[in-house]
């Protein structure tokens, strides 16, 4: 009778799990092999022609350099607290009585034991949770990143282009690219968490929104390229310390 509640969470959590990591594995050598093919790889490749151009003329720049950043850090700090309160729910749920979960137990298909409600339930708060320090970190680095950029732009601006110092332009560019590493695993724990929030309802939702979400991160993810009669795209990425605006090709 145990096998016959539980077969349904047994068979279609672990497929429902297998789609965005054999997703997620395939765009990562994707992105490795085809930069540019991806809008991870094009979006390194605009950071880092953004980094020069903001340290070049900084005087000018430097709110711009501070709003840019505010708006990505707006984002994260949206996610996070979004995050947060998610597992302020799932706490809430946990520390009810049996008697406000029961309805809900009584309502889904597969396994609804105590023990099956529990490992649910501490799934999705630890799926949240890392959700939130992702995002935590991420503002961390992107703060980082604006005084990076304002307070050494004079010193890069020095005939020897700031060499004599411990940090450079490729320290920057790995400092914001940390950030926004750190917020796109965050963003993708957090779209994790949809499944299985609906697995609290049963498994059959669970493992049809894992694989509906595959199709749409997928067009998010990819960019589709035009070749030219004969022509080859080039998914090289160079920053050089060029003073002039030849120096930053793509």
């Amino acid at each position: 009778m145990a096998w016959r509640e539980s077969y349904l969470d047994l068979v279609l959590i672990p497929v429902g799990l297998l789609f965005p990591i054999v997703y997620h594995l395939w765009l990562w050598r994707s992105v490795r092999r085809y930069p540019l093919h991806s809008t991870i790889g094009i979006g390194a490749a605009a950071r880092r022609i953004w980094v020069l151009s903001m340290m070049k003329d900084n005087e000018k720049k430097s709110t711009l350099v501070v709003q840019s950043m505010r708006n990505v850090i707006m984002g994260s700090t949206l996610v996070a607290t979004t995050s947060i309160l998610f597992c302020t729910g799932v706490a809430a749920v946990l520390s009810s009585t049996y008697a406000v979960k029961k309805p809900i137990s009584d309502a889904v298909f597969g396994a609804h034991g105590e023990y099956m409600m529990a490992l649910k339930y501490v799934a999705l708060l630890t799926t949240f949770l890392l959700s939130f320090l992702c995002h935590s970190l991420a503002i961390c680095s992107l703060n980082q990143t604006t005084f990076l950029v304002n307070a050494f732009s004079q010193f890069f601006a020095l005939p020897d282009g700031g060499r004599h110092l411990p940090v450079n332009k490729e320290y920057i560019v790995e400092v914001l690219d940390r950030g926004f590493l750190l917020n796109f695993v965050g963003n993708r724990l957090f779209y994790g968490g949809v499944p299985l929030l609906l697995w609290i309802f049963g498994p059959v939702l669970a493992c049809m929104c894992s694989m509906v979400m595959i199709p749409i991160l997928y067009n998010l993810d990819t960019v589709y390229i035009q070749r030219g009669k004969g022509g080859e795209v080039s998914d090289r990425v160079e920053m050089s310390d060029v003073d002039s605006d030849d120096g930053m090709q793509v």
